[in-house]
């Protein structure tokens, strides 16, 4: 019981439910080994006793939580309202070059009179707000600070102190001003004629400016382009980098580059392009898989012919400028990467010394390495300015919402920010998933998580930094696992993912933060919540105008007949496609290729006549749904036809955002990514291919008869060809 509590206090659950009905208990050694990666000592019936007392009598002292959240013209949280009659609170901006805010006293004489909200700061949240209808009381001495992160100190009577993080957050995340559709991708896979040896910044901006202009697309989602671990060969998913905060310069457009014109020794550079062209001919002619690492190494050899060109004095301040901005976090990022090329990309494996990124050692090392940081840190800029030229070119090609990001759940043990922020990450911890229905063994991805606990004591600083940098320069961000705001399964290391746990974050600031964030950019936030979602998730995004993901073959009335669901009964907000990066291709699917795919490769759990039966009947079932809807005019044995009836599905929901999964529009058969496998598929080496397997460039995809023909199915009505199926009335499933 002892052991149940303390856990309870550290937000370390002792049991779990996979589903409604069945609850599993989680090994005590799990639960002692989780505790200790937090700090708290439960290794034996006395330090279980010792370390509740101490968490119990911290719990009944303490005046604040160390991170407080106000929604702006909500009720406040109780940790305010609690506070003692008479106590005073000073609100400061975390920015010393802010005005502060006034300071508070809660009246000695309580109840004190409410007042009604009538708005956010920078304007209601809603119309009925600004009328009044509805609006929650809040206390008459309550003076809403300015939306922003602000340090908190209190005082009560008898002279009890404490100071905390004060977060003011909008209501909710910025909508997509309209509904819209756009194309995702994974960029690497989409080669154009100019690229070397895989796709590239320059690239996403060409497809955006196409795709906006030619086709009404509204967005373009990629992969995350966060920092790989180098190394030869390089782990090729982009789902565990080194680093989330700052981008890989291997996709970098060199040629865009102001300073690659004028590099001297033009003999070499030339060289190095026909060498990427003979990369690029291999990948799209000869069959070749995308080589990440070659790819690099020809573009690590150009940019080091680039930094020798100086910058013109604009450049310089820009790039100084850049450096002011980003500060400790970039500075320790380029330090991580330049010592990675003499000691390995492991840090566990430097010498003692340097493993400490503020230890005497790793100081000295940045001055003898300087060179080297400047360089990375160079590389950081040129990226990030390719990624901000590519917003930019995607809004001025009529883009409502421009480029999505994807943030992955976690980085790379060994990597950059793993070793720049030790002290946020649990040790000897990682994050992975529970057994469920599609992996009785659980899984177990290899990212150390971050501590609740730290984060909270930091005010979130760490959180807030990495969101500020991917929101920089997007439209919108997708978060992979969206669940883990809220928690997150931890696997002790040595044990199989069966024997892991649930630990939970304070949802509520990770909300805040994440709202916060996409307020000030102006950005769009959406979540992967496919799979397990505990109760109440799904409700709390959507209240914060987080976006869902709703896939077509998913999207069944499962709390009734097991049918596909109506299209009228979809969610608003969400993302809906047809697949993803993690599933088959949709003409994979139509024909049943993706089972015989996982029977080759020994993935199936049943015989294989019996899951293609299984799978044949699914699909059948859609297909019959979709040809009483009417959108099947193409008829029976159709592929492309039957891909095109499933997007005209999902344009009859009211999703607000429908995308379309590259690949489908060529008919490409072979997954990016399939789950389960490592050296058995070659996943995320792929280029885009055609049905028959060719890979396609830009330019071929820009011009391929396949592609337009589906995207017609987006057109407005007015302006589609005579013939093509309207949208009217549709029959229950």
């Amino acid at each position: 019981m002892g052991l149940s509590r303390l856990a309870a206090l550290h937000g370390v659950a002792t049991s779990y439910s996979p589903s409604a009905d069945v609850t599993v208990s989680v090994p005590d050694e799990t639960v002692v080994a989780v505790l200790a990666a937090l700090g708290v000592d439960a290794g034996t019936p006395g330090a279980v006793r010792e370390s509740l007392a101490a968490a119990e009598s911290a719990a009944r002292s303490r005046l604040l939580p160390p991170t407080v959240v106000v929604w702006s013209g909500e009720p406040l949280p109780d940790a305010l309202t609690a506070l003692p009659p008479g106590t005073t609170l000073d609100i400061g901006p975390e920015d010393p070059g802010s005005a502060p805010p006034p300071r508070m006293r809660i009246p000695a004489g309580r109840p004190d009179p409410a007042v009604s909200v009538r708005g956010a700061v920078d304007g209601p949240a809603d119309p009925a707000d600004a009328a009044g209808a509805g609006a929650p009381a809040v206390p008459a001495w309550w003076a809403e600070p300015p939306f922003g992160v602000h340090r908190l100190a209190v005082r009560a009577p008898g002279g009890r102190r404490a100071t905390g993080t004060l977060v003011v957050a909008p209501p909710r995340a910025p909508r997509p001003p309209a509904r819209g559709h756009g194309f995702l991708v994974q960029l690497y896979s989409l080669l154009s004629a100019r690229s070397w040896g895989m796709g590239d910044l320059g690239d996403l901006a060409d497809l955006a400016a196409w795709s906006g202009r030619a086709l009404g697309a509204g967005f373009v989602q990629v992969n995350p382009l966060h920092a790989a671990v180098p190394g030869r060969p390089t782990d090729p998913s982009p789902y565990r980098p080194s680093s989330r905060r700052f981008p890989d310069p291997v996709h970098l457009h060199l040629e865009s580059i102001p300073e690659y014109g004028h590099v001297t020794d033009r003999g070499t550079l030339d060289d190095l392009r026909q060498d990427a062209a003979t990369l690029s001919d291999t990948v799209l002619n000869k069959g070749a898989l995308i080589d990440r690492d070659a790819v690099w190494e020809l573009k690590r050899q150009a940019l080091e012919l680039v930094r020798r060109v100086p910058l013109t004095p604009g450049r310089r301040a820009a790039y100084c400028d850049f450096l002011a901005e980003q500060g400790q976090a970039l500075e320790d990022h380029a330090l991580w990467c330049a010592l990675a090329e003499v000691h390995g990309s492991d840090w566990h494996g430097w010498p003692a010394g340097l493993r400490d990124p503020r230890s005497k050692e790793t100081a000295r090392a940045r001055g003898e390495l300087l060179d080297r940081v400047d360089f990375h840190c160079r590389l950081a800029w040129l990226t990030d300015g390719q990624l901000a030229d590519a917003q930019r070119t995607a809004l001025d090609a009529g883009m409502a919402v421009g480029i999505v990001h994807d943030l992955a759940v976690g980085v790379h043990p060994g990597g950059a920010d793993a070793w720049a922020q030790q002290d946020a990450f649990a040790h000897g911890m990682s994050v992975g998933a529970p057994p469920d229905a599609f992996n009785a063994r659980g899984q177990d991805w290899g990212l150390p998580p971050w501590r609740p606990d730290v984060l909270a004591a930091s005010g979130y600083a760490p959180y807030r930094g990495l969101l500020r940098g991917l929101l920089a320069h997007a439209g919108a961000l997708r978060i992979d696992h969206v669940m883990g705001l809220f928690r997150l399964w931890w696997v002790p290391e040595g044990r199989p993912p069966t024997e892991g746990t649930y630990v939970a974050h304070d949802a509520e600031a990770m909300l805040a933060v994440l709202v916060l964030e996409a307020h000030r950019a102006g950005a769009v936030v959406m979540g992967e919540d496919l799979g397990t979602v505990e109760p109440g998730v799904r409700e709390a995004l959507a209240r914060r105008g987080v976006l869902g993901t709703s896939v077509l073959w998913f999207e069944r009335d499962w709390a009734g007949t097991g049918r596909p669901l109506a299209p009228e009964e979809w969610r608003e907000g969400c993302l809906a496609t047809v697949t993803t990066h993690d599933l088959p291709s949709t003409a994979a699917r139509l024909t049943g290729d993706h089972v015989t795919l996982r029977h080759r490769l020994g993935l199936l759990t049943h015989p294989l006549d019996q899951e293609l039966t299984a799978d044949a009947a699914d699909t059948a079932e859609w297909l019959g749904y979709l040809a009483r809807l009417g959108l099947l005019p193409e008829g029976e044995g159709d592929e492309e036809g039957a891909v095109r009836a499933v997007h005209r599905f999902l344009l009859r929901t009211p999703a607000r955002l429908t995308g379309v999964w590259l690949p489908d529009a060529l008919g490409d058969r072979r997954p990016q990514n399939l789950p389960g496998t490592w050296d058995q598929y070659p996943n995320w080496r792929l280029p885009v291919a055609d049905a028959e397997g060719h890979p396609v460039t830009l330019e071929e995809l820009a011009a391929a008869p396949r592609l337009h023909r589906l995207m017609e199915v987006f057109r407005p009505s007015g302006d589609r060809p005579e013939g093509h199926p309207e949208v009217r009335p549709h029959p229950r499933p």
